[in-house]
């Protein structure tokens, strides 16, 4: 995902590498590919019939727009169309203008 902003280098980096293909491994993972190029993804957890958590949706900056994510998030609610669909986000206007609606907060705790 070259020339993405800084906050992406998280999941390219070499040195997060063996943990983000870990995470991958172990999470739900559905692709956007379009004319042969991997556009998009999203990466999700089920917590066993309480909900499915959407931890990544990333869609590459030259194909925003074309509602990729909402299709990726579609694709997500098909598989388990009787669970809830959660995410945790720092652009909220995003999820709200898609149907998604506040429900509560997110705290961090680390020692």
């Amino acid at each position: 995902m070259k020339g993405e902003s800084e906050e992406w280098s998280g999941y390219y980096s070499l040195e997060n590498q063996p943990k983000y293909v870990k995470a991958i491994m172990n999470s739900i993972t559905h692709v956007m590919i379009e004319n042969d190029i991997l556009c998009g993804y999203i990466r999700c957890k089920n917590d066993d019939g309480f909900g499915i958590y959407i931890l990544d949706l990333l869609v590459m900056k030259q194909y925003r727009g074309c509602e990729f994510g909402l299709k990726l998030i579609q694709s997500i609610a098909n598989v388990f169309p009787n669970d809830p669909l959660y995410v945790t986000s720092d652009i909220d206007p995003y999820y709200e203008k898609i149907g998604f609606k506040k429900i509560g907060s997110i705290l961090e705790y680390m020692l």
